[in-house]
């Protein structure tokens, strides 16, 4: 049996669904519906408010509830309504995709975008970007926006560095909606995401230097909180370590560093993390080689360490242009095959088909040399 304001917002979803309440027309108030339906203000306030989340109406403080201006698709709406319906499609199919992303460098990133683009092209999908230059807030708003806006059938994002998991990204989920997560997986939240297998591609660049003969290695890398691919990462290189012997081989770690988070590239955090590395530096001056999560903090480590030519930086991604900065052995992530197989599964999921929750794309081992 339906709740009483499960009644109420049933029924003004048919007074909608009928036209006999259309675009920006006005929504009977609080007290009304309390009347009309003979239950509290509470209750019809409820049922109100269920409206609203699901995109049907808007509320105006002093003036009133109204129906939305551009409606969800009501088509195959089941009742009692639960969350956000999906906006209604004003084109024609594949229609616009969005892709969220922190930012774009030539070390990682362009790549993405590049093929990202490239595939919807080629499928004649429309594409929107926004950059939420790595701030949580930016990105929760950008997500609400383009959802909120019905202009957008699916959300590619690339998730911020953060200690929380972005609530609207959340609500997408729980709700349903269209979406693909690129470069890094939500731990326990089942949504599609296609990414790196960075657990096995730092084992395999932490055993590279093992192989090369260095027994102290240090991992290199802003806070990992809650950022899944700088915690695989550390647990791929703390891997390498576990069929070696203990009294032989030694591995540290320094994950304190935040001047190349997105936002934060300042010239204070910047001296701050360069006293960090070589305070690092002359408490483990045994430590040989260093692997960093990315390649700005290789480039850090170069610069704090005034390298001794016997000790080795490695890192994830660099540039393919040595005009762009040094090279240094690394894991290239195959970001074409990323951006490719994010499209795809967005649209499979548009086509109302099944999605795997996790695809692994491949990465290869690059020499300094090579690069």
């Amino acid at each position: 049996m339906a709740l009483l304001y499960e009644r109420i917002s049933t029924h003004v979803l048919e007074e909608i669904r009928s036209g006999v309440l259309g675009p920006g027309d006005r929504v009977a108030s609080e007290m009304e519906l309390a009347a009309q339906f003979e239950v509290s203000r509470i209750t019809s306030k409820r049922a109100l408010e269920v409206l609203r989340e699901a995109g049907l109406i808007e509320r105006i403080r002093g003036k009133g509830s109204f129906v939305v201006k551009h409606l969800p698709d009501l088509d195959g709406v089941t009742t009692p309504l639960r969350g956000a319906l999906r906006p209604a499609r004003r084109n024609q199919w594949p229609g616009t995709i969005a892709l969220v992303v922190p930012d774009l460098s030539e070390s990682y990133g362009l790549e993405l975008l590049q093929a990202i683009e490239e595939r919807c092209a080629e499928e004649g999908a429309n594409l929107i970007v926004r950059r939420t230059r790595g701030r949580q807030a930016d990105e929760e708003q950008a997500v609400e926006s383009l959802v909120g806006s019905g202009e957008v059938d699916g959300l590619i994002v690339f998730p911020v560095h953060g200690d929380f998991y972005n609530a609207s990204l959340l609500r997408q989920v729980l709700d349903g909606y269209p979406l693909v997560l690129v470069d890094r997986h939500l731990s326990g939240i089942p949504v599609s995401a296609v990414h790196t297998d960075n657990v096995a591609a730092s084992r395999a660049l932490t055993e590279r230097l093992l192989d090369l003969g260095h027994r102290q290695i240090a991992f290199v890398s802003p806070p990992p909180l809650n950022t899944s691919s700088i915690e695989d990462r550390l647990e791929g290189f703390r891997a390498a370590f576990a069929e070696r012997e203990p009294g032989n081989y030694q591995a540290h770690q320094l994950t304190e560093l935040r001047s190349t988070l997105p936002g934060s590239f300042t010239p204070e955090s910047v001296r701050s993390d360069l006293e960090l590395i070589r305070a690092f530096r002359d408490r483990f001056p045994e430590v040989t080689a260093y692997v960093a999560c990315e390649y700005n903090l290789a480039r850090m480590l170069d610069r704090a360490l005034g390298r001794p030519r016997e000790q080795v930086i490695s890192c994830f991604d660099s540039p393919g242009d040595p005009i762009a900065g040094p090279p240094y052995l690394h894991v290239r992530q195959n970001q074409t095959e990323m951006g490719r197989q994010a499209v795809d599964l967005l649209l499979a999921q548009l086509r109302g088909e099944s999605v795997p929750k996790l695809s692994i794309v491949p990465f290869e081992l690059v020499d300094a040399a090579d690069s």
